[in-house]
């Protein structure tokens, strides 16, 4: 569901970063009230592992299309909104800067989109109300499913508002939401199964750092060193080996755009802002798309096995780059609130 900059006006993506910022700088002065020494070193492993399952894409079956886990509720219930919405806005730059995944224009879209959404809307007023103070496997996976099909629901919506207010890429609200919407309910099933899976694995073996579940004062009996370190190894594997076997199908976003317009993605203006972010992203970005940068023809064998390597090695990589900023974030405000203090 990462939206790329030809979707996009200048006035709709410039209002998106702002409203994306606003709610960053709020974050941080809310995390800045609520950080403990645990928590960075959280956001960044979680931080990391989310990159690596954004590059896993699953197919939808019966559709032509594929989806990726989004992890805006996961990381809202491990660390909370605020934590939340720094540590997936790390993983969208991150993903813009190096790897060209989504716009510069339409970051603060993606960073709404999938951060804001489901970490201030679904997590808030779906899954806590759901899961109550006294969670349990049932609980913790009915909440979980339900909450991130309503967050993908609302980000799948988002994007169509956002493309349509923007008026440039001549994409008609109903038939684009027509399809936005269903393809996104599945994804949403899986994400729901997936946030299930992991919440529930944490809640056997540190319940403590389940945000909802903090106050009731129970403790795991795994050290959490040893959580970090399973979420820095999953994350790690994930990215540098499970990432050979993602689907090629297109996601959600470009099935949707390629059933109304015939075409998976849309050229954005040769002139103007597009064409000068384009430029810098294509600059700065050293492994696009997740593989090495191509440079005239290769062998087929050739071209899958730098493919493969490539994105071993964009997994790894970009898997801690997420970790540093995430982590860096998480520290900056723990050391603001110590001299606050």
């Amino acid at each position: 569901m990462h939206m790329a900059d030809a979707l996009l006006s200048p006035a709709v993506g410039g209002t998106m970063w702002a409203a994306s910022a606003g709610a960053i700088i709020y974050c941080s002065r809310k995390l800045r009230q609520e950080m403990d020494g645990g928590k960075a070193p959280l956001m960044g492993v979680l931080g990391a592992f989310i990159f690596a399952a954004q590059m896993i894409n699953f197919t939808i079956p019966a559709t032509g299309s594929s989806g990726h886990l989004g992890g805006g509720l996961l990381l809202a219930v491990l660390l909370g909104p605020a934590a939340a919405c720094i540590t997936i806005a790390s993983v969208l730059v991150v993903q813009a800067l190096f790897f060209a995944d989504g716009g510069l224009l339409a970051l603060g879209c993606n960073i709404f989109n999938l951060g804001v959404l489901p970490a201030c809307i679904a997590y808030p007023f779906i899954y806590k109300p759901l899961v109550g103070s006294a969670p349990s496997t049932t609980r913790i996976t009915v909440a979980a499913m339900v909450a991130a099909i309503v967050g993908l629901q609302l980000g799948a919506f988002a994007v169509v508002l956002e493309t349509v207010a923007s008026g440039i890429s001549a994409l008609p609200l109903a038939a684009f939401a027509g399809l936005m919407q269903p393809i996104h309910l599945a994804i949403g099933v899986v994400e729901g199964l997936v946030t299930a899976a992991v919440v529930s694995f944490v809640y056997q073996a540190r319940p403590e750092i389940i945000e909802s579940v903090q106050q009731a004062r129970l403790l795991g009996q795994t050290p959490l060193r040893k959580v970090l370190a399973l979420f820095l190894g999953a994350a790690l594997l994930t990215g540098g080996f499970v990432s050979w076997f993602a689907s090629e199908n297109p996601d959600g976003l470009e099935w949707a755009i390629a059933k109304v317009t015939g075409a998976e993605e849309l050229a954005g203006p040769e002139q103007g802002l597009h064409a000068r972010l384009a430029g810098f992203q294509a600059s700065i970005a050293f492994l696009p798309d997740y593989t090495f940068k191509q440079s005239g023809q290769q062998p087929e064998n050739k071209a899958g096995q730098e493919s493969s390597l490539g994105s071993s090695v964009a997994g790894v990589v970009g898997g801690l780059l997420t970790l540093a900023m995430a982590l860096l974030s998480g520290l900056l405000l723990r050391r603001r609130q110590g001299k606050v203090a």
